[in-house]
């Protein structure tokens, strides 16, 4: 008797889950992004918004809640209906916070399902023009020659350009001092002010320094060069076997949403992601699009965490 209840209790929610998924959507979808306007993750919700509202049939608003990196956007997307109408666009701060932070109030891997992964973005190693180290080799050379003799900028404790620093200092087999700032700006002021040598800045916002000379690429953080640096060797070109790093921008929705709605969003992501504008766009910004389907993105997520939560682990490094 009980198996049966079961069984029509099953049969009642499949049919509930499908009839909302066949009438949705029905009203806006509102696209919760974890940072200010003006970044990348905003400019990429904005970017995917119209066309992916033309492929659902409805219209989509971008609304940004920014703060405490990501999590005060994730803790309201946790909470919210699980009816298709809230998503979330974060960035990869995603992945580390769950070893910054023991006490996130949400639980990433139960209260949330990965819609997919817009792009991934490569970091570039810079560095002030005046630093005498011109290559990745030259500058491993001389950071092995002083431990902590030489200084690297970021945007805060935690932060992707922290842990990309940390990072390759593992990899490359050195000690540096890392100089944390409040932002990404004032760090990048300093370095190119020469007050900071080295800096792991983001291609797109970094690239126009590079053109004007006031800054000088080393190499870039990704498996290839990115399109827009052509003449950038990537990091196991110039020499440190093994380093890859990437900031990413990926969607989310409240994990009881109905599966059918899951469906319908992820492959309505991967279409946009395929039109020539929003290719564009990404590449303009030194990114490249995620090749991969939710599933692919989520194992993608997954294995980003573990390997944050080893660097967090290992470098003892802390938002303190």
């Amino acid at each position: 008797m009980k198996l049966l209840l079961r069984l029509i209790l099953l049969a009642l929610l499949t049919t509930v889950s499908m009839t909302q998924a066949q009438e949705w959507p029905a009203r806006p979808i509102n696209l919760i992004v974890s940072y200010p306007p003006g970044g990348t993750a905003d400019l990429m919700a904005r970017t995917i918004a119209t066309p992916l509202g033309k492929i659902l049939g409805t219209s989509i608003v971008v609304e940004n809640k920014p703060g405490a990196s990501g999590q005060i956007a994730a803790s309201y997307v946790a909470k919210a209906n699980p009816d298709g109408y809230i998503l979330m666009l974060d960035a990869s701060s995603y992945s580390v916070n769950p070893s910054l932070f023991p006490k996130l109030p949400y639980d990433p891997n139960k209260e949330f399902k990965t819609l997919g992964i817009l792009a991934q973005y490569p970091n570039v190693l810079l560095v002030n023009p005046s630093f005498p180290a011109k290559s990745v080799k030259e500058l491993v050379t001389m950071a092995k020659a002083k431990p902590n003799s030489i200084a690297y900028a970021s945007s805060g404790n935690g932060s992707a350009q922290h842990l990309a620093g940390a990072l390759f200092e593992i990899q490359a087999g050195v000690e540096m001092q890392h100089i944390p700032y409040k932002g990404g700006g004032p760090a990048l002021n300093d370095v190119l002010g020469g007050q900071v040598p080295v800096f792991f800045g983001s291609v797109a916002s970094t690239k126009q320094y590079v053109d004007a000379g006031k800054l000088n690429a080393l190499a870039v953080t990704g498996k290839k060069r990115a399109t827009s640096m052509p003449t950038v060797p990537t990091m196991a070109e110039a020499g440190v076997a093994g380093y890859e790093v990437y900031e990413w921008n990926g969607i989310f929705a409240p994990a009881a949403t109905p599966a059918p709605i899951l469906l319908k969003l992820s492959e309505a992501i991967t279409k946009v992601m395929q039109t020539p504008e929003v290719r564009d766009k990404v590449i303009s910004l030194g990114g490249e699009i995620f090749q991969g389907n939710a599933n692919e993105a989520d194992k993608f997520i997954k294995a980003q965490m573990a390997e944050w939560a080893r660097l967090v682990k290992s470098g003892k490094i802390s938002v303190d």
